[in-house]
């Protein structure tokens, strides 16, 4: 079982009477790579500010093993940070970078200071630049790496002196994207190689579930879900998370009964339940769950609007009775073509009505090309699907 190591209990944090966090309680585990994920705004940095003691909270308490660390500074705790600009000295080289903080006399518990030898630091510094894949750029300037290189330089330089929990803020967000796929793979080996902690902020989903252990999604200065990167993609609490993960089609239903879910006025079997009877309900079904098929042999007939070709795949708009949806598929159906598509029970995900109910999922903003397309008709299907109960 893992071993707890922060804990944030009932957090607020206000700037003049305005909440940028509302009620936050976190538990964060020796050995994880947790990600707090959310939109620009949402408070996931002030969150990370709070562990790291650069802000102390309005009210509520941060723990590290137990121990209340509210009034504790930053240079206490056994935390480092990097940030998206990464702060190296550009007088010194790689191998100089990283040592600048082993250099710095530490104060021990009984007043004394501490120095590390030169024997020490280089072992320290080897070592590290070794589990960042530096070894041989000692001496090269910072100057001249590259943006990936000097991210590594700037994770070194945080790790050399063994902190218990590392802060990474965007860290990736200056770098193009094949880079930053390839720092996602580093930073994750990192992690389990070193066995630090990892507490990541990004608003990239990508990112959060190619890295992380736990994800915490963030909105408006609140957790809504905190799981695994596959309970948070497949088991949305609500509409935000279902669209902020992935792709997701998030359409108006009602709950019938154990296993049975209506949208379009049309019945389908699915494994959710727990709900009220006749409850209203807001279905989610990810582009990849749903299968084209001919149009006399679809559970639901629409219309394709839009095509984009991603390489690996098609993304096909399709308008089911005036609602767009999103479908990922390598058979190609071209604009305007009749097309049914048949859902499999395990392809519904359905959650409980909440305050982002009706604003997420609709596709009739993907693409200017809508204007240029009518609706398909508004008629109800009334051939048996096949699925019906």
């Amino acid at each position: 079982m893992s071993k707890e190591l922060i804990r944030l209990v009932d957090c607020v944090m206000a700037f003049d009477e305005e909440v940028v966090l509302n009620d936050i309680n976190l538990c964060i585990n020796d050995r994880e790579f947790l990600t707090l994920l959310g939109p620009s705004g949402c408070g996931k940095t002030t969150t990370l500010r709070l562990i790291g003691g650069f802000q102390k909270p309005t009210s509520g308490d941060v723990l590290f093993n137990g121990v209340r660390m509210n009034d504790v500074p930053p240079n206490k705790r056994e935390v480092n940070t990097v940030f998206q600009k990464y702060a190296l000295f550009p007088h010194l080289n790689v191998y100089e970078n990283v040592a600048f903080g082993l250099r710095i006399p530490k104060v021990g518990e009984n007043g004394k200071k501490i120095k590390l030898s030169e024997q020490e630091i280089d072992a320290r510094v080897t070592e590290m630049l070794r589990v960042v894949n530096l070894t041989g750029f000692e001496k090269r300037a910072v100057t001249a790496l590259s943006g990936g290189q000097q991210q590594r330089v700037a994770i070194a330089r945080a790790l050399v002196n063994r902190p218990k929990v590392l802060l990474l803020d965007e860290p990736l967000g200056a770098l193009d994207l094949r880079l930053r796929k390839d720092m996602q793979i580093e930073l994750k080996r990192i992690q389990q190689e070193t066995g630090i902690t990892f507490i990541y902020v990004t608003h990239d989903q990508e990112e959060a579930l190619a890295m992380s252990d736990t994800i915490v999604v963030m909105d408006a200065g609140r957790i809504l879900q905190i799981g695994t990167p596959t309970d948070i993609y497949n088991e949305p609490e609500n509409a935000f998370v279902a669209d902020f993960i992935g792709e997701s089609n998030i359409i108006d239903g009602i709950m019938r009964e154990d296993g049975v879910v209506e949208i379009f006025n049309r019945r389908f079997k699915c494994l959710d339940s727990g709900f009220d009877k006749d409850e209203p309900v807001d279905v989610v079904i990810r582009p990849e769950d749903v299968d084209i098929v001919a149009e006399d042999q679809g559970q639901l007939k629409g219309t394709v609007t839009n095509v984009t070709f991603k390489g690996m795949q098609y993304d096909i708009i399709v308008d089911f009775y005036g609602f767009k949806w999103l479908i990922q598929t390598t058979d190609l159906s071209p604009v305007g073509s009749r097309i049914g598509i048949k859902i499999d029970p395990d392809g519904f995900h359905v959650m409980k009505k909440s305050e982002y109910s009706g604003m997420f999922g609709d596709y009739s903003s993907y693409s200017e090309e809508y204007d240029e397309i009518g609706d398909a008709s508004l008629e109800l299907v009334e051939e048996d699907a096949g699925d019906e109960e």
